[in-house]
């Protein structure tokens, strides 16, 4: 079981940043993938950005950019800071862990996921 603990997020001006944390506490497989999802009012979940024990790093097109995510595996805690945040950018954030049974992405993998923080970007 993996445990995780968010922070960040909040009311914020358009063009302005907001820097999202995110813990990770329990069994952590030395090959996995953390990252953060989103959820816009009435629209359905989506990746923001993601970075594997390795490095790779993805992000959404839309956050290119703006968005840089890192992490700290001394720590076992994911970043996200958003920059030139726009109103489009307003949703639930859910931090996200992937732990993977094998040393490959390729291998079976468990989700865990943290409760969700509110960003909210006003124009």
């Amino acid at each position: 079981q993996v445990q995780l603990v968010e922070s960040g997020g909040g009311l914020v001006q358009a063009g302005g940043s907001l820097r999202l944390s995110c813990a990770a506490s329990g069994i952590i497989a030395s090959t996995n993938a953390m990252g953060w999802y989103r959820q816009p009012p009435r629209k359905q979940r989506e990746l923001v950005a993601i970075i594997t024990s390795g490095g790779d790093i993805n992000y959404l097109e839309s956050v290119k950019g703006r968005f840089t995510i890192s992490r700290d595996n001394a720590k076992n805690t994911v970043y996200l800071q958003m920059n030139s945040l726009k109103p489009e950018d307003t949703a639930v954030y859910f931090c996200s862990f992937r732990n993977y049974y094998g040393s490959s992405v390729r291998s079976s993998y468990s989700d865990y996921w943290g409760q969700g923080t509110q960003v909210t970007v006003s124009s």
